[in-house]
């Protein structure tokens, strides 16, 4: 066996390096000299977390009464969010059931009519929970054997819930499902279990599959849908089962008015149909019945989901279109609020006392966002990671599209695909938080129903340089008979003042319309490589025009191109120090110089099989791993020859290596696989130093420095982000416990005097004291910023009289003046001496300075308003006596202080009074 190096065209040979030659019993193993012996015993140091979860609900928010927070539900856990932050408080876990080990999925959920703290939620493993969401704690648990779809409640009925359950499709048929009168109480009272059957379980009638269900304002009707049909019942004779009413379309969506006996309905058409079926005529038991109805059509595509607003003046309809569209009933006029960025799935109108009426849009791609009812523009948007609604629905082969992701040193974040394929999002996993989106090609989203959809411009790959100032980005179409094939190369440039990425350069067809297979910067200088299927290995180089005395431009512009032993080149690396260019190919990897364009080595193994990608390992670059479909090689550059050799049992889905030791991970399965495995190696030996097994398929997987001292980033067929590394450094996860909601206190709305004269004191403490965990009612001698959090978090009826908080509220705010000494009379025996002493004047209050003019304005203003007034009664003035230098006035007398005697001349008994000056202090005149 021998490694088989070439320089600059001339045939060479090296011989592996030296090893002892294993013993083979029994079966030949699959490694062979120079591969090294089997692995040992693997260390599990190694940990994994999921950083988002990509689970959107079809199942509208469900608000609490004062719409402080909503419940969404996700996969087996109700997740409690804050309305005004959008963060998540709490989640709720609801119980698996005991034959399976497969966690229950939730399906649907209601708020207790008579309980507004508690949530009844139901599952595809046939289990009603009810949940006191304030404590976080299961109450009960009732077991109906069967999957259950929808769930809705009215205060007419104590203690029971109405459930739409039955079997799912199966073989392609569509099945039936039944609706179901369910009593919450169980029937073992005495039991202490808390899973226990229901004491009454009534059968109301026997429906298609079910797409909706709900009661009537007044709690007289119930109403299911299915197929083409609305199934009506009278709450007062359920056992005279179901009307059916038919519908032309197949309905997908309900809503009921809120104040009227009507209800609305959307259909896979876009047909928004109102019902008017609803009478005091006792219903026909399984008869079919035309009733009439009004329509409003603007969609194209099936409807979503439809709401009305409280006042039942308006209604709203949302669907694939990503169009909010608001119809007002009584002239059927429509608004629109279009370009939301993704499908509508879910609308829910929220009204509270602490802020305006709004709509809440669940979209497609796991994001919330609330719209102002009186702007009719988004408020705020939550959302974590944006998901490809046409990734999880399977429509797009995971293997037919690859997935860009990169890492942004400067700023510590990812940037991967967004919600639609021609759109990158920018996501930092250490807050675990969106922080923008990049349109790399600007689309329609949406084609018309009867027409082929359109296929969008894709971005493929994506790269960042080391120095975090420059990306790249290739997006790329393919081309049919309507439309030509579509290839672009754009460059983009970091605007650190705002944060975003601008576009620098677009290359058009930068290989023709062949794909570009890999994409990669020089590490130390403005250098991208490019390689693509079209047998060549371009560079790219920036150059700076100016545009006038003072202005220049930097752009991009091609270098060389090089063509590699007539092989199409899959990847390309650059060595540590960007000295090195490797290009792989099929059957050997070519080392290039790139300053020079001269073709150094080429490293060939002819016993191994295709060769994927090169990566150069080690700080100074010393070794490179080639991987190929199942087998690593390794390389070492300075004595040209093979380290080591070594076969995996799996496929290598990538190789990622340390940027600065001699380790590299390798990851085993392909991106559609049900697990992967993640394995550390050095340089020096094949031994696998840890593993971690992760039970999900991995599309693409990067280097993440940030995290560990080997930490990696990767996304899963299922579009999660997850992060791979030690366990101490690994961030939390970000799906929270179940967390006691009563010491919780909600952002309060800004009222209108704190609009005009600025938030109180008061206001300060009661937001710094609303992080306080228990509430503590103060005595009468201490008030701080846990009195006003009592007011937050306490219930009223514990609160104390509030006049009992008069007095220490005064006590502790207003605090009494200290006395003030009376200043100290001069001694008049004293003499002043002539002194150099500068003059201090007390200081006046912190606070801004009164001008001059500011006085003068406030003088003239209340001596133009006191003349304006009437002159007052004039008092008669009593004669003034003055009788031996005293004045009587009436009768009373008023000592006259004597005049001051200087030198045998009167002066006032008060002098004048003297400006006061800084600086010398003048010597006291002595006549």
């Amino acid at each position: 066996m021998a490694a088989t190096v070439r320089k600059q065209g001339q045939p060479r040979t090296a011989g592996p390096a030296k090893q002892s030659k294993p013993s083979k019993k029994g079966k030949a193993k699959e490694c062979a000299s120079p591969e090294a012996p089997p692995s040992l015993p693997v260390e599990s140091s190694w940990q994994w977390t999921a950083l988002t979860e990509s689970l959107v609900s079809a199942i509208p928010p469900i608000f609490t009464r004062d719409g402080s927070y909503f419940f969404s539900l996700a996969g087996d856990s109700v997740r409690i969010y804050a309305a005004a932050t959008g963060k998540v408080v709490s989640t709720l876990t609801a119980p698996s059931p005991t034959s399976s080990d497969v966690p229950a999925t939730l399906t649907c959920a209601v708020l207790d009519p008579h309980n507004a703290f508690q949530l009844v939620t139901g599952s595809d493993s046939g289990v009603l929970a009810v949940w006191d969401f304030l404590e976080a704690t299961l109450v009960q648990i009732i077991d109906i054997a069967q999957p259950i779809h929808y769930i809705c409640a009215h205060e007419n009925f104590n203690d029971t819930v109405f459930v739409s359950a039955g079997g799912q499709n199966k073989g392609g048929k569509e099945s039936h499902a039944v609706v179901l009168s369910v009593s919450l109480k169980p029937a073992d009272a005495a039991s202490q279990s808390t899973s226990q059957k229901s004491s009454k379980i009534t059968a109301v009638g026997r429906t298609r599959q079910p797409t909706g269900l709900a009661f009537s304002p007044r709690g007289n009707w119930l109403v299911a849908t299915a197929g083409h049909k609305a199934y009506v019942a009278s709450t007062a004779s359920l056992r005279a089962g179901f009307t059916k009413y038919v519908s032309p379309e197949r309905l997908t969506c309900l809503a009921f008015h809120p104040s009227e006996e009507y209800f609305a309905t959307g259909d896979e058409k876009g047909v928004v149909r109102l019902w008017y079926c609803l009478t005091d005529q006792p219903p026909a038991k399984g008869v079919e019945k035309k009733t009439q109805t009004s329509s409003l059509h603007w969609h194209a595509h099936a409807v979503s989901s439809i709401a009305f607003t409280p006042n039942g003046a308006y209604l709203l309809s949302g669907g694939e279109e990503s169009v909010l569209v608001i119809w007002q009933l009584h002239s059927g006029k429509r608004e629109y609020l279009a370009r939301l960025g993704s499908p509508i799935k879910t609308i829910t109108v929220v009204t509270s006392a602490n802020r305006d009426e709004e709509y809440l849009l669940g979209l497609a791609d796991a994001t919330y966002a609330f719209v102002s009812a009186t702007t009719l523009k988004l408020s705020r948007t939550y959302s974590r990671v944006k998901l490809d609604p046409s990734a999880l629905a399977g429509t797009i082969s995971s293997s037919s599209h690859l997935t860009p992701l990169s890492v942004h040193a400067p700023t510590s974040t990812l940037i991967l695909p967004s919600s639609h394929p021609s759109s990158l999002q920018i996501f930092s996993p250490l807050s675990g938080t969106l922080v923008s989106e990049l349109e790399v090609s600007p689309s329609n989203r949406v084609s018309r129903r009867d027409e082929k959809p359109i296929e969008p411009c894709r971005v493929e790959r994506v790269a960042v340089s080391a120095d975090g100032n420059w990306m790249a980005s290739v997006d790329r179409r393919e081309g049919d008979e309507d439309t030509h094939a579509e290839s672009y190369l754009k460059i983009w440039s970091w605007d650190r003042k705002t944060g975003f990425w601008i576009l620098n350069t677009r290359i058009d067809r930068p290989h023709g319309l062949q794909r570009v297979t890999a994409v990669a910067f020089n590490p130390s200088t403005a250098l991208l490589a490019t390689a693509g299927a079209d047998g060549t290995v371009k560079t790219w180089r920036t150059q700076i025009t100016k545009r006038g005395p003072e202005a220049q431009e930097e752009f991009w512009v091609a270098r060389s191109t090089h063509i590699v032993h007539d092989e199409s080149p899959s990847d390309v690396s650059w060595s540590p120090d960007g000295s090195l260019l490797a290009v792989t190919t099929p059957h050997q990897v070519a080392l290039l110089a790139p300053l020079t364009n001269e073709l150094l080595h080429t490293l060939a193994y002819p016993e191994g099989g295709r060769f994927s990608s090169s990566h150069f390992i080690g700080k100074g670059g010393q070794y490179v791993a080639v991987a190929g479909e199942n087998e690593v090689l390794l390389w070492d550059l300075i004595a040209l020859r093979v380290q080591w050799h070594h076969k995996y049992s799996g496929p290598i889905a990538a190789l990622v290596a340390h940027p600065r030791g001699n380790t590299f991970a390798v990851v085993l399965g392909s991106p559609t696989s049900s697990s992967s495995q993640v394995v550390e190696v050095r340089a020096e030996s094949p031994q696998s130093v840890r593993t971690v097994t992760i039970p999900f398929g991995l599309r693409n997987v990067v280097w993440y420095p940030l995290l560990s001292s080997f930490s990696l980033v990767g996304i899963t067929h299922d579009w999660r982000v997850i992060v791979v590394g030690e366990e101490a450094r690994i961030p939390k996860n970000v799906k929270p416990a179940a967390t006691d909601l009563k010491a919780t206190a909600s952002v309060q709305r800004r009222t209108l005097f704190e609009d005009i004269f600025g938030r109180s004191a008061f206001t300060e403490d009661l937001v710094a004291s609303a992080s306080s965990s228990t509430a503590v009612v103060p005595s009468s001698h201490t008030v701080g910023p846990s009195l006003f959090d009592a007011f937050t978090t306490s219930a009223t009826y514990l609160m104390p009289p509030l006049e009992t908080f008069f007095e220490p509220i005064l006590t502790n705010r207003l605090k009494p003046r200290e006395p003030t000494e009376p200043a100290a009379q001069p001694d008049p025996e004293v003499e002043d001496v002539e002194m150099d002493v500068d003059l201090v004047v007390s200081s006046a209050p912190e606070g801004r300075n009164v001008e001059r003019g500011e006085l003068d304005t406030l003088v003239a203003l209340f001596r133009s308003t006191l003349k304006a007034r009437s002159p007052a009664p004039s008092i008669p003035t009593r004669k003034r006596e003055h009788v031996n230098g005293t004045a009587h006035v009436n009768g009373s007398s008023t000592p006259k202080p004597p005049p001051a005697q200087v030198n045998g001349a009167s002066k006032p008994a008060v002098p004048p009074p003297t400006p006061l000056v800084n600086g010398r202090k003048r010597k006291k005149s002595m006549g």
